[in-house]
């Protein structure tokens, strides 16, 4: 994670700080939390919701930040595991929802390195 800018891991920082406050590995099974930064500053966090048709941490940050009247997104990152901390690339769904709302926005993925 070296290489992110001190806004990035500022992004990450959130992503990993909401899922830890609202992990829930037996009801809800919330594992994943995200943060969306957008291009004014503005930063929008959620967790994954399971059921027959939940949805990823992804969808529920930028919903949320559309819901504020947001439209314009600098940066996207996904966090879970065991401790909350590995970064996630975004599954196809997140993909495709990125892709159609957020095109310009940048997604920060794990590398071999960290």
């Amino acid at each position: 994670m070296s290489d992110l800018s001190t806004m990035d891991l500022e992004l990450v920082d959130s992503a990993t700080e909401v899922i830890k406050s609202n992990i829930d590995l037996v009801s809800f099974n919330h594992t994943v939390g995200a943060a969306v930064r957008c291009t004014n500053g503005n930063v929008y966090t959620g967790v994954n919701v399971y059921s027959n048709h939940g949805a990823c941490a992804e969808i529920i940050a930028l919903g949320t930040a559309i819901s504020r009247g947001e439209r314009d997104f600098e940066c996207i990152v996904a966090v879970g595991g065991d401790h909350s901390d590995m970064i996630y690339s975004p599954c196809g769904n997140c993909r495709q929802f990125i892709l159609e709302y957020a095109p310009d926005c940048e997604i920060i993925v794990s590398t071999e390195e960290g």
